[in-house]
């Protein structure tokens, strides 16, 4: 998918210096808990709370917290509820965003959402509006000079993978989410290095922006993103590394 990968490293780096902040363990130990609530304590048993880890790994967030917040999920903290709702709407431009929070007080995070987006040239839509340009699937990057093309082809698709994208700058394998851990075992077993991984929202088609439309995109992506309730949001759009930048 065109965009992805650059998003991809884009979210990578942003998550790296919200670590620095703070702001990223807080939404992770409140994924935790829901996930060890909804599924138990055990990952080999919760593929959610496994992927909830892994967020926690690659932000290094300190052991005591992780254990803190999966202790909350199975009973043994607070008993603050955390509701999960998706809210979907277009941003300037047109492109189609998902924006998927976890909270305690639904009023307040959809007035937060709505009023964001509105602000910025974006507008909130109805239910199902722009879920159905979406896919649920697992996305690991590899850096071009960590490994051979063949091997990497070879490895995936023996793994599970439906399609490895073959770029200047590396390897994009896609997968359904029940493939994902298989896939990232297999190249971890062969030592190779992965770059960036995740299970997302992957769109199906893509809005190329450019200009002035790419910069109030991606402010607007950063603004949600930095809502405490916000966990994630994902787009359909397409913008250029030169724009990135």
């Amino acid at each position: 998918m065109a965009g992805h990968s650059k998003w991809a490293n884009i979210k990578h780096r942003k998550a790296a210096q919200d670590a620095k902040k703070g702001k990223v363990f807080t939404k992770i130990a409140k994924e935790l808990t829901v996930a060890a609530k909804i599924g138990g304590s055990d990952p080999e048993m919760n593929p959610r709370l496994r992927v909830a880890l892994d967020k926690a790994k690659s932000a290094n967030m300190p052991k005591d917290n992780v254990e803190r917040a999966i202790k909350k999920g199975t009973g043994e903290g607070n008993d603050t509820t955390y509701y999960e709702v998706t809210y979907e709407g277009y941003g300037p431009g047109g492109f189609a965003i998902l924006v998927n929070a976890l909270t305690d007080n639904k009023n307040r995070t959809v007035a937060e959402v709505r009023s964001n987006l509105t602000k910025r040239g974006g507008s909130m839509g109805e239910a199902g509006c722009v879920a159905w340009m979406f896919e649920k699937k697992g996305i690991i990057n590899v850096k071009r000079e960590s490994a051979d093309e063949d091997m990497i082809m070879e490895l995936a698709i023996e793994a599970g993978a439906e399609d490895v994208e073959v770029s200047e700058e590396g390897y994009e394998i896609i997968s359904e989410p029940d493939n994902y851990y298989s896939i990232k075992e297999a190249l971890e077993t062969q030592n190779i290095e992965i770059e960036f991984s995740e299970i997302t929202m992957k769109p199906k088609t893509t809005v190329e922006l450019k200009g002035e439309d790419a910069k109030k995109a991606m402010t607007l992506i950063e603004v949600l993103e930095d809502l405490d309730d916000v966990q994630e949001v994902y787009t359909n759009a397409d913008i250029d590394e030169s724009e990135l930048e």
